[in-house]
């Protein structure tokens, strides 16, 4: 029989544990739904510093183009960040469910799709920030403040400002200036100022360097200054934050030499994640889609190949999907990580590149630059790095030729 103490013992440890909130509800009293997780406000997130918004992917709402995110969703939500001085972080949802699940459970602070208000209200949350027509953002009930900060900062015009944005961008995304011709000398056999740059980049990648400087005229058009719409600098295009995790400064890739020798390096680490591919021209190709459309995006597009029936290390069968990876019945697919895609301009990317590359062949075959040879590089010591190392170099008919060193 148990003693008289320790059962008043117990009773007053389960009053104590009944009288205690729990810290992860909101009360009913304060117009929460009942199990809805505890979330901060407006307040909360800017002391935070960061607003975390939760959409879906697509071409109106946000995608990855070439490391610059996209979509008219992710705009405005940077937009309001901007506003309020928070910076943005998005997370991607697979679909509307996981949305609203993530926003009860303050994994994110709003959602930043225009989902239908009766929706909304039937999930207890609150419509707010942009919307259209029947259409709005939520945030949850516990922040009002939030709400009420985006009900004040949307408007007809804030959205034309952030589509006229986009609009802009758009018409000048595939823009480049063509400061040099194809070929600065045929004749001569020169095809750029920078021809002894691809030599050496082509000793690191083992490519040719007829290639590289075909890759390069797609770019830039041999311009050295040249800046993206996106921020991408330099003769080879070179995003700052992919020259930072390189251990190279964004100021730096304006630098001839640095910006294409930084090149081979990327190069390199995309021929090692598509290694799968076995035949070393087909491999090219898929390098130089992921160069230009990002390597996940190239993963993907293998996955649907793989899926449906065909050779996932063909690029002719492989650039199919790269082409309609901008199709809901495919970006929507559950084998796709990366979502939308701008596909047919990584599709026209390759094409051009393989032939001007085939042009360049044709006229110079597998000569090296014109007035320059092997001797010479060998001497120019300081030029030396740990790549430097005998490679087979790949022209443009599969055919092999040495580099000595």
């Amino acid at each position: 029989m148990a003693r008289p103490g320790i059962i008043l013992f117990l009773l007053i440890l389960l009053a104590g544990c009944k009288q205690q909130p729990s810290p992860l509800s909101v009360n009913d009293d304060n117009g929460g739904e009942a199990g809805q997780t505890l979330a901060p406000d407006l307040s909360d997130i800017e002391q935070s510093g960061e607003l975390i918004a939760v959409t879906v992917n697509g071409p109106d709402t946000y995608y990855e183009y070439r490391n610059r995110s996209m979509g008219l969703q992710f705009m405005l939500a940077e937009a309001f960040a901007n506003h309020i001085g928070m910076r943005l972080r998005i997370e991607v949802a697979k679909d509307t469910a996981e949305m609203f699940r993530m926003l009860k459970e303050a994994q994110v602070d709003l959602i930043a799709c225009e989902l239908p208000k009766d929706v909304i209200n039937s999930k207890d949350l609150l419509p707010c920030g942009a919307n259209v027509m029947t259409n709005s953002w939520a945030v949850r009930k516990s922040s009002p403040d939030l709400a009420e900060e985006l009900n004040a900062w949307y408007s007809d015009s804030t959205r034309a400002q952030v589509i006229a944005t986009m609009s802009n961008v758009s018409s000048n995304r595939f823009k480049s200036q063509r400061s040099q011709p194809v070929f600065y000398s045929k004749n001569k056999g020169v095809v750029s100022n920078y021809d002894v740059l691809f030599l050496r980049a082509s000793r690191m990648t083992g490519w040719d360097w007829k290639l590289l400087a075909s890759q390069c005229y797609q770019e830039s058009g041999f311009d050295k200054n040249a800046v993206s719409w996106a921020g991408a600098r330099g003769l080879m295009q070179i995003m700052p934050s992919t020259a930072s995790g390189m251990g190279v400064t964004p100021a730096s890739l304006f630098d001839p030499e640095i910006n294409v020798m930084t090149a081979a390096r990327i190069i390199n680490k995309q021929e090692s994640r598509f290694a799968m591919v076995r035949n070393p021209m087909e491999r090219k190709k898929f390098v130089l889609a992921a160069y230009n459309g990002g390597s996940g995006h190239i993963t993907d597009a293998m996955a649907l190949a793989r899926k449906y029936g065909r050779n996932p290390y063909l690029w002719s069968d492989v650039s199919y999907f790269v082409l309609h990876l901008s199709e809901p019945r495919f970006y929507k697919d559950p084998v796709v990580k990366c979502g939308y895609m701008i596909g047919t301009e990584t599709y026209n990317y390759v094409n051009a590149v393989m032939s001007r590359w085939s042009g360049y062949h044709s006229v110079l075959h597998n000569a090296l630059p014109k007035g320059v040879n092997i001797s010479d590089l060998d001497a120019d010591t300081h030029k030396r790095n740990r790549f430097s190392k005998k490679q087979n170099i790949v022209g443009r008919e599969d055919s092999l030729f040495m580099i000595k060193k």
